[in-house]
């Protein structure tokens, strides 16, 4: 019975530790989705100035008109340089949604790990509530990532002015805690 017992406080403390290393994870990921929102933006800002300054075809003509000199059209964006700083934005934000796809698929994985090692370790009698508790609160914290950080399309809005997972709970005794969330 001690090796049993023994056997079972070490598959809790993997358990916890897979369940810390988890949280971990998710928190990492969604620093990192702030960090490609904040990126985004600044990609569609950069994307309005250039459609701001790029040549419009009307004014070079009235330029080219009233004879403009050099220095005029000098100030000016053509147009194979905005097409040419359109397609590298374009890239840019692929290369972006590729990572935050590969960090999501990533995150699934260990989602799946982590789920397939507690069906196979928590399978006794006595540790059935424990099991329950484990996976209610990780179907809440689930719940809590699908409604704050809704999944990302290309119609999306490039922020959101909500903070993500503010309130976490203790596995064992489920008492609120209060823990710090990077960002703003």
């Amino acid at each position: 019975d001690e090796e049993l017992l023994k056997r079972i406080q070490a598959t809790v403390m993997q358990v916890q530790g897979d369940y810390e290393k988890l949280s971990s994870v998710t928190g990492n990921l969604l620093d990192d989705r702030h960090q490609k929102q904040k990126d985004i933006e600044a990609l569609f800002q950069s994307l309005e100035r250039l459609e701001k300054e790029k040549a419009d075809k009307e004014d070079l003509v009235l330029g080219i008109d009233v004879k403009a000199d050099k220095t005029a059209l000098a100030g000016k964006v053509s147009r194979t340089q905005f097409d040419a700083s359109m397609e590298r934005l374009n890239e840019m934000i692929q290369e972006m949604l590729s990572r935050v796809m590969g960090q999501e698929q990533g995150w699934h994985q260990v989602q799946r790990q982590l789920s397939e090692e507690m069906g196979s370790k928590l399978d006794r009698l006595e540790l059935g509530p424990f099991r329950q508790q484990l996976e209610d609160h990780w179907k809440t914290i689930l719940e809590q990532l699908k409604e704050k950080a809704p999944p990302m399309e290309a119609d999306d809005a490039a922020g959101i002015k909500k903070q993500l997972l503010a309130h976490f709970h203790c596995m064992s005794c489920d008492r609120p805690l209060s823990v710090l969330v990077p960002g703003p």
